[in-house]
């Protein structure tokens, strides 16, 4: 893992990446194509990162995060878009085996915007995801969290990942990139769970996404700080599960 697989839109998918290497990246036109449309649909949801309510269940005394969530049920198979339902609102929740800084704990955020849930794109996103990680994973269901997260820097530091190196106990994840402005650092790092290889790499374009095997990669994020005031990093992040929800 000591280089950025680099595959031909064409001739290789993200699920043939992700059975060669348990990670891939995932330039923002190829992302939209995955899901039926184009980067100017993702754009549309970009001021919606503008009014998530503050994360107040942050164990290390920070305010610099923000954040909603949803959870969907994924029904299809590989190369079939299936059907795509949003679950009843839950808590998040993680055993301290996988979150030791805020597992063991039923969080219950804010759902993602009713709008963006409807809007052109989002089945196509989820779908369009579940169904190149089913060519890695055979799934009859995809249990999916979305987390939409804003981390600021008002108070002089933000922290994307404050449990560190992680796995989130679920089958594959999806970092996807909307927004960078006015910080540094935001180093995206990701490592062999079972080995010494490792890679690090700054996502800068929007839209980008990350795809990882979270059996076999582990992966952090590192501190932001600002270069002018209002300076942010936004994400969405995706994880697909079968079995059901993470539950107490």
């Amino acid at each position: 893992m000591s280089a950025i697989l680099r595959w031909s839109l064409e001739a290789e998918s993200p699920a043939a990446a992700l059975r060669s290497q348990g990670f891939v990246i995932v330039p923002a036109a190829r992302l939209a194509r995955l899901a039926g449309v184009t980067t100017s649909t993702f754009d549309a949801w970009r001021p919606l990162w503008d009014t998530l309510p503050p994360d107040r269940y942050l164990r290390d005394g920070g305010s610099y995060r923000f954040r909603r969530h949803s959870c969907f049920v994924h029904t299809g198979s590989a190369g079939s878009s299936g059907e795509l339902i949003q679950a009843p609102h839950r808590a998040h929740w993680q055993p301290t085996s996988y979150n030791a800084l805020h597992g063991g704990i039923e969080r219950w955020f804010e759902p993602i915007d009713p709008a963006m849930v409807a809007s052109a794109g989002w089945r196509g996103l989820l779908t369009g995801l579940g169904c190149q990680f089913a060519e890695v994973a055979a799934a009859e269901h995809w249990y999916i969290e979305a987390h939409q997260f804003r981390i600021d820097t008002a108070a002089g530091v933000g922290r994307p990942t404050p449990e560190g190196a992680h796995r989130d106990g679920v089958d594959f994840v999806a970092v996807i990139l909307v927004d960078r402005y006015a910080v540094r650092g935001g180093e995206t790092r990701v490592f062999e769970a079972d080995g010494p290889h490792g890679i690090r790499f700054v996502l800068e374009r929007p839209w980008t996404a990350v795809l990882l095997d979270d059996a076999r990669v582990i992966h952090e994020t590192t501190p932001i700080q600002p270069d002018a005031v209002g300076g942010h990093r936004d994400t969405l992040v995706l994880t697909y599960r079968r079995g059901g929800f993470q539950a107490p």
